[in-house]
C-alpha cells in the first residue's frame, strides 16, 4: 500500500523580488516514479533544493516522510544533481566507499557496480571517465545509501542510447522493488516510459499533475500525415483543422478530430499514401501547456532545468 512520502502546501519561494515558486501544492507517493517536467526557470531546481533542506522554507508547508527536511530526512534521500561536487582525483571504488560511509545501511558494492554499468572502471579516477561514465557513477553514488526516495536531475544527459536504456531498466527495477523516484528530465520519451505520474511545473506553478494520458488530454488534438499532391486550401478551411503544412509532397495536419479529415483526404485523392494518424504526443501537450506564457520574461532563466 502506497503512502505519502512528500507533500507541500501553498509553498512559495522568492529570490529577492523574483517569485520562483508560487503557492505550489504537490504530493509524491511511495513506490512510484514521478517525472517533474518544466522549461528552464520553471522552479524545478528550487523545489528540489527545498526538498533536500538546502534552502529554508519561506512560505507554506513542506514535509518529507512526515517531518520537515533536515539531517534525518537527508539520510533517507539519494540525489543525483546536475552539479556533482565530487573529488575528481578519487577512483570509482573510492567514491562509492566514501559516499557509502555516510549512510547507516549501504548497498552491496558489486551489485551497485553492475546496476550502474561500471564494470571494469573500478580503479579509474572520476576525472578520467567519459561524460557518460561520470553520469553512471553519479547515479551509483545517489543510490549507495539505499534511499527511500531517489531524486534524479537529468540523469541520462550525455549517455549513449545503450547506456540510457540500461539506466532506464535500473530505475524500473527500483520501482518494481517498491522504490520511489523523482525524475527531473527534458526527455519526453523518458518521462512517458518511466513515470507513473507527471508533474508539469511552469512559472513556479503546477500546471497539471497526473498520468501521461492526463497531460495529453489537456490538448485533445490528433496529428495526421500523408503523401498527396492535393491542394491544402480546402483542408485548411475544415472546422476541425487547426494547422496544415505541406512540404516535399507530405501533408501534415493538426486537427481536433481526425475522422472527417481522413474521409476528406481519401475523397479528394483515393491514391494518397503513407497515411498516419497519431494522438497528441506528450511533447506537444507539454509545449501547449507551457508556451501559453512564453511571451512573459522570466528572471530565473539561468536556473538549472
Amino acid at each position: 500500500m502506497s503512502k505519502t512520502l512528500f507533500e507541500c502546501k501553498q509553498l512559495s519561494h522568492r529570490y529577492g523580488k523574483t517569485l520562483a515558486l508560487d503557492t505550489v501544492e504537490l504530493s509524491l507517493q511511495s513506490g512510484q516514479v514521478t517525472a517533474l517536467l518544466g522549461p528552464n526557470g520553471a522552479g524545478k531546481t528550487t523545489l528540489i533544493h527545498l526538498m533536500l533542506g538546502l534552502f529554508p522554507i519561506q512560505q507554506g508547508e513542506l514535509s518529507l516522510f512526515g517531518t520537515r527536511p533536515g539531517q534525518l530526512t537527508r539520510q533517507r534521500i539519494g540525489a543525483m544533481l546536475q552539479i556533482s561536487g565530487v573529488q575528481d582525483n578519487l577512483t570509482v571504488i573510492e567514491l562509492i566507499d566514501l559516499f557509502g560511509s555516510f549512510y547507516p545501511q549501504r548497498a552491496d558494492t558489486d551489485q551497485l557496480i553492475d546496476e550502474a554499468g561500471l564494470d571494469g572502471l573500478e580503479q579509474r579516477q572520476f576525472q578520467r571517465l567519459s561524460g557518460g561514465q561520470q553520469q553512471r557513477l553519479l547515479y551509483a553514488l545517489a543510490v549507495v545509501g539505499q534511499p527511500d526516495l531517489l531524486i534524479l536531475d537529468e540523469p541520462t544527459t550525455g549517455l549513449d542510447p545503450s547506456a540510457r536504456r540500461k539506466l532506464w531498466r535500473a530505475i524500473e527495477q527500483r520501482r518494481q522493488h517498491g522504490g520511489s523516484v523523482l525524475l527531473c528530465t527534458h526527455y519526453m520519451d523518458e518521462a512517458e516510459q518511466l513515470a507513473d505520474q507527471i508533474v508539469v511545473l511552469d512559472q513556479g506553478r503546477v500546471r497539471i499533475q497526473g498520468t501521461a494520458d492526463d497531460v495529453r488530454a489537456q490538448v485533445p488534438n490528433q496529428q495526421i500525415r500523408c503523401r498527396s499532391s492535393q491542394s491544402i486550401d480546402p483542408i485548411e478551411s475544415m472546422e476541425t483543422v487547426l494547422q496544415v503544412q505541406q512540404h516535399d509532397g507530405m501533408i501534415e495536419i493538426l486537427a481536433t478530430r481526425a475522422e472527417p479529415v481522413v474521409r476528406h483526404l481519401f475523397a479528394q485523392d483515393p491514391d494518397l499514401t503513407a497515411l498516419e494518424v497519431q494522438r497528441t504526443t506528450l511533447e506537444s501537450a507539454f509545449l501547449a501547456l507551457t508556451e501559453a506564457d512564453s511571451n512573459r520574461s522570466n528572471p530565473l532563466d539561468q536556473e538549472a532545468a
